[in-house]
């Protein structure tokens, strides 16, 4: 199930503070920059960079994801690893709230986020 459209709106505004304090200043956006999207009970952070070899061919590489378990009432972390599969990020991987998500993500104790 979705989120309702007043969560929906409250989780965008949570997380696009977050990568608005992250960006790269304006000039160095065509080069690097941090995106979101929320899809279904998701939310996912991702990097935003042209490809080395056409600088018209835009890649989106994965950052973090975090899944609302809503029967449990928590979020769930998670990373890409190398097999670019998404793996529970412990020791964190399970968190009450999404500004909880932040934190974690933000903290990146063990470097899987923001390397």
């Amino acid at each position: 199930m979705a989120f309702s459209e007043f969560e929906q709106k409250r989780y965008e505004k949570i997380v696009g503070q977050y990568i608005d304090a992250r960006r790269p200043e304006p000039s160095a956006r065509k080069d690097f920059d941090l995106g979101f999207r929320i899809s279904g009970q998701s939310v996912e952070i991702f990097e935003i960079r042209p490809h080395f070899q056409d600088r018209s061919n835009i890649i989106e590489t994965p950052v973090a994801k975090a899944t609302y378990v809503r029967p449990k009432d928590t979020w769930s972390i998670f990373w890409m690893r190398a097999d670019l599969k998404w793996h529970s990020y412990e020791p964190d991987s399970s968190v009450k709230t999404l500004d909880d998500v932040i934190k974690v993500i933000d903290k990146d104790e063990f470097c899987c986020f923001w390397g």
